[in-house]
């Protein structure tokens, strides 16, 4: 190879250039360095070369890039190869670093997110529950406590439930119900419940109930499991018994318990426990005012129940009336007796009270004929006190021989 030269030396033949700062190029064009007295004047160069004039002439040259400061060499025919072979292997050496560097920032990436994400991940993966780890760190920014969902997507699939599709329980399902609010491992639980017991309920469904403020969970259950509701509520209304008048006035004390199950088709915006109370209640009193006697009602206690269930009372409400039982009837008191009595009490002080009136009014009218009468006396005792006068006029008057 040629002769090195140091930096502001001159070496033996060709042209030498002082300074240390070297121009990386590449071109095909004919480029004629400044002088114009090089050996390589006036040729086409396919290897890359080093040239300061070249460098000042760099639009027409078409140069690449800049490479490292380097000793300066004489531009001979001899020496082209050498630059070229080392201008290489420095940006080799600049690649080989990139590299090394991006992977080490590629690992210690991956070990932050392995340490935050990899169990969470793979416990999904194993499952099967398809959460990604670009799904993670998403969840993570939104502030969505990931664990739950990745935990509630496994219960789904394993449970049988579908994950993938447009009615499928998905990620970004999970994370917008988790965002509004809803409580996500109760609305999953109630899908596997109601999966396992054949009810038709989908996640929008039970997202919505979730978010209405019931609770979907226990709707689930009591559809499968009946509820049993008495009647009256002792909570609410403090009372035991609810109490009915027969025909006839005697009062029944009775205690239903009412069988309900949860209407799911209804359950937003249905009418609750206290609907179906009050309704039963209403029904029953109906159903023993109506009849006769209160023997009737004695005899035949389920006589209540067909007539309150042929009311139709689980209508507009969140649950579906499954029998109403009769569960205790007592019989309470003589209403109507005591009323007739009370009535006749009543009479009796109305009769004293007229009876009353009618003696002022006779004591009132004889102390009024007493005035009379003396007004009568005192114009008797007046005219008898005028006849003397009127005989002595008569004597004067010579009117009596």
């Amino acid at each position: 190879m040629g002769q090195r030269g140091k930096v502001g030396s001159r070496p033996p033949g060709g042209c030498y250039f002082a300074g240390t700062p070297t121009v990386f190029v590449r071109s095909t064009a004919r480029c004629r360095p400044a002088g114009g007295n090089l050996p390589l004047a006036n040729k086409t160069f396919t290897h890359p070369f080093y040239c300061l004039s070249l460098w000042n002439r760099r639009r027409s040259c078409g140069i690449l890039s800049v490479g490292k400061v380097l000793p300066v060499y004489p531009i001979t025919s001899e020496n082209i190869m050498e630059f070229s072979l080392f201008a290489d292997a420095d940006w080799q050496q600049l690649g080989i670093g990139a590299a090394i560097i991006f992977g080490i920032g590629v690992l210690v990436v991956s070990a932050i997110i392995f340490f935050f994400y990899g169990s969470l991940w793979f416990q999904a993966f194993m499952s099967r529950a398809r959460v990604t780890i670009y799904e993670l760190i998403s969840m993570s920014l939104m502030k969505i406590q990931t664990r739950t969902i990745v935990q509630a997507k496994i219960m789904a699939k394993q449970s049988g439930l579908p994950i993938v599709g447009p009615m499928g329980i998905t990620t970004r399902r999970l994370a917008a119900h988790y965002l509004a609010g809803g409580r996500v491992p109760n609305v999953i639980r109630a899908l596997i419940a109601a999966h396992r017991a054949s009810l038709e309920l989908n996640f929008d469904q039970a997202a919505a109930i979730d978010l209405a403020g019931r609770d979907v969970l226990d709707a689930v259950r009591t559809c499968v499991n009946p509820k049993v509701i008495v009647c009256p509520d002792p909570r609410q209304s403090g009372k035991s018994t609810l109490s009915a008048i027969a025909k006839n006035g005697v009062e029944l004390c009775v205690r239903a318990q009412v069988t309900v199950r949860t209407n799911l088709a209804q359950l937003i915006g249905g009418a609750t426990e206290e609907t179906i109370i009050a309704r039963v209640g209403e029904g029953i009193i109906t159903a023993i005012g109506s009849a006769d006697t209160h023997f009737q009602v004695m005899e035949n206690p389920d006589s209540i129940s067909r007539a309150v269930v042929a009311r139709g009372l689980d209508s507009q409400t969140a649950f579906r009336i499954v029998s109403i039982d009769i569960a205790d009837i007592d019989v309470g008191q003589n209403i109507g007796a005591r009323l007739q009595a009370d009535q006749a009490e009543a009479d009796t002080r109305v009769a004293r009270a007229k009876a009353e009136e009618r003696r002022a009014q006779a004591l009132a009218q004889e102390q009024e004929m007493k005035a009379k009468v003396a007004e009568n006396r005192a114009r008797v005792v007046e005219a008898e006190a005028k006849v003397p006068k009127a005989i002595s006029d008569a004597f004067r008057r010579g009117g009596i021989a």
